[in-house]
């Protein structure tokens, strides 16, 4: 089996951070998205894991390069944004054996030993939610997919296609795919996924479902801080004890930090070289090697060699940024 991840998102929803760095770069409980999506899939048996790259994509080589050293990797580029479908077809050669697909901004739980009962052509992974309107929903009978639906106006099912799809007649897909594009049919300007999938459907492709219980976003501050919070009280709490500073669990904390006279926590991150001084920090993302002093932080995500001073307020800052509430005050 092989894996394809799609990597090559501009991220907009997550600017300012996505101007410097690829969205599955963006950190969350201690290391990067991508890092938590690898992670997940070490227990695999992958020929090979196929990234499909796009702006700032040689930041996600060197990422992989340095912490996943063994894992059998090849980089393919999108350089125009048309698409899931069109993403994977940019890998068709590659792609010569059953294949995961998997969207590289969702972190998810699941048992991959459900792939090796699939006696089908494929399996959709699912989770059921309370507003569908937001996602793409798979509508099911008798456990296979009938039909996707995009975003529905009306509630026609709550089970929403959380990204991660493997499909074992990966022949089927790419010719879906290949027929997709030459029917050209799009959606708001794209070359869907789903649409290829209810393509392989109508076809008579029988896809199988399954229902995760952990799905998690990171395309907005508000969804990304949310799972800062669920993976830090999953996995506790790494600090070390830090005298003069008051630590609320669950965080994490580079063992590399710096950290003086603040209150840290409950649901913050901090990357590695970052550094707090006299300041209280709670539900925050910061990232490796920003500065925060003299500050009250919550709900804030503060990225690389950023310095925030003497503010109390929820802030979304950007890679070498500035914030200096001080000096505004004529401190």
């Amino acid at each position: 089996m092989k894996a394809v991840i799609l990597l090559a998102g501009l991220g907009t929803r997550l600017r300012p951070h996505t101007y410097s760095k690829p969205k599955p770069l963006v950190q969350v409980a201690g290391k990067p998205v991508l890092g938590h999506i690898l992670d997940s899939l070490a227990g695999l048996e992958l020929e090979e894991t196929i990234f499909i790259v796009g702006y700032l994509g040689d930041q996600i080589q060197k990422y992989v390069t340095d912490h996943y050293p063994n894992m059998r990797a090849r980089y393919v580029e999108q350089n125009e944004m048309k698409g899931q479908a069109h993403a994977i077809l940019l890998a068709k050669e590659y792609i010569d054996q059953p294949v995961l697909i998997i969207f590289g901004d969702t972190i998810w739980e699941t048992d991959f030993t459900r792939l090796k009962q699939v006696d089908h052509d494929g399996l959709i992974y699912v989770r059921e939610v309370s507003d569908p309107r937001r996602f793409g929903v798979a509508l099911t009978k008798n456990g296979y997919v009938t039909k996707f639906v995009e975003k529905p106006s009306t509630p026609i099912s709550n089970l929403a296609v959380v990204g991660v799809y493997y499909f074992r007649a990966w022949q089927k897909l790419m010719q879906a795919i290949d027929t997709l594009i030459e029917r050209n049919i799009q959606t708001k300007g794209e070359y869907f996924l789903a649409d290829a999938m209810q393509l392989m459907i109508e076809d008579g492709a029988r896809l199988e479902v399954e229902t995760i219980p952990v799905w998690e976003d990171c395309g907005t501050r508000e969804a990304i801080l949310q799972t800062n919070r669920y993976l830090l009280t999953k996995h506790g709490s790494h600090a070390r004890e830090i005298q003069g500073s008051v630590i609320l669990p669950p965080v994490y904390i580079s063992d590399s930090a710096s950290i003086r006279s603040s209150i840290i926590g409950p649901n913050v991150s901090l990357s590695e070289n970052a550094v707090v001084e006299n300041s209280i920090v709670r539900d925050c993302i910061i990232s490796e090697c920003a500065h925060i002093e003299n500050a009250m932080l919550e709900s804030s995500l503060v990225g690389k060699d950023a310095h925030v001073r003497g503010t109390f307020e929820r802030l979304n800052v950007g890679d070498s940024s500035e914030v200096d509430s001080a000096s505004a005050n004529g401190e």
